[in-house]
């Protein structure tokens, strides 16, 4: 059965901006919900089924106060709202987008994208350590690194230190030239990389000379206190039982910890088991630990970033399925 419903917006130049360049944004709308949109000034019908109209109605109604706030909805912010009200319909965007994380060196704001980053970020205001478990371009680095930021600035800490294992994934680096700093670099990469997507250039690097940021591989870590610190431990499906244990155990005072990784992609040789998989079975009942979990749907990356890791985790549960059913025993 077909519902049509009405939207009168009261301003038309922020209706404008919520439909988008030649009516983008609705034409998104359209193709997720499975709805018609017609737009005359301020006035919006949408007909389609009834879900689908409920879902575009809330979502239109929701974006418009967020831009009333302030917010500026983009194209990708489309994509999010939506995946989150199908997920809840009562949820509230403006909870979620406008929780403002850092505002980057760009003057961009960077926000929650979904109600899984909503809760991981409370839990790192919240909790002393924190785990973020998920696949890739979920935000669980980016976000614990914001909030470095963020309360660097605000002085509630007095450094920042940034590390990851150095492990190969799938390739042979030992025997390329340079010195030790040469060697490690290519691991730390990604991690300068989002630094520089939150501050310019030079301010970063003069934050590292001076020690307020620090950047390391994992070895580094062994046999310090870190204290007035927010340490960020990226790639931790790829440390040991042991490092993980030496990492936990370098927490000092005034200090906090998030531990971010994705279980999935594991590059440690043979006979070797995860240090994260390890924790997550053995430091869920202690209070002051919080761990949170990720899954395709709060992939904030390109579209298709979503539609591969979804195939991927298809093709792995397929393949334990059969594993499975060749095991059993035949009556």
């Amino acid at each position: 059965m077909e519902n049509t419903t009405k939207i009168e917006f009261d301003d038309n130049n922020l209706a404008r901006t919520l439909f988008g360049e030649n009516n983008h944004h609705l034409s998104l709308i359209e193709k997720d919900t499975g709805t018609k949109i017609s737009v005359r000034g301020g006035t919006v019908l949408i007909s389609g089924g009834t879900d689908g109209v409920e879902i575009s109605q809330n979502l239109l109604t929701q974006l418009y106060e967020l831009l009333k706030k302030g917010y500026p909805v983009f194209s990708p912010d489309i994509d999010f709202a939506l995946r989150i009200i199908k997920s809840n319909r009562k949820v509230n965007l403006k909870d979620i987008f406008l929780d403002t994380v850092y505002i980057s060196a760009k003057k961009r704001h960077i926000t929650p994208k979904s109600l899984a980053q909503k809760r991981y970020i409370e839990s790192i205001r919240k909790y002393d350590i924190v785990f973020g478990i998920g696949p890739a371009g979920t935000g669980k680095t980016y976000l614990a690194m914001a909030t470095a930021m963020d309360w660097i600035a605000k002085g509630k800490i007095n450094r920042i230190i940034l590390t990851r294992p150095a492990v190969e994934a799938g390739e042979k680096l030992g025997f390329l030239p340079g010195d030790l700093y040469e060697k490690i670099n290519p691991y730390l990469r990604p991690l300068y990389d989002a630094l520089h997507d939150m501050m310019d250039f030079d301010q970063a690097q003069k934050l590292v000379h001076r020690g307020v940021i620090e950047v390391a591989p994992l070895a580094f870590m062994r046999g310090r206190t870190l204290n007035d610190s927010f340490i960020v431990l990226d790639e931790a499906q790829n440390t040991t039982g042991e490092q993980m244990k030496m990492f936990l155990t370098r927490l000092g005072y005034n200090s906090k910890t998030v531990i971010t990784g994705d279980i999935t992609q594991i590059d440690l040789p043979d006979g070797k088991r995860s240090g994260l998989v390890q924790a997550n079975e053995i430091l869920t009942d202690i209070e002051g630990i919080k761990f949170c979990y990720f899954s395709d749907t709060d992939v904030v990356r390109h579209r298709l970033v979503r539609e591969i890791i979804k195939a991927y985790d298809h093709k792995e549960n397929q393949k334990r399925e059969k594993n499975t059913d060749s095991n059993e025993i035949p009556d």
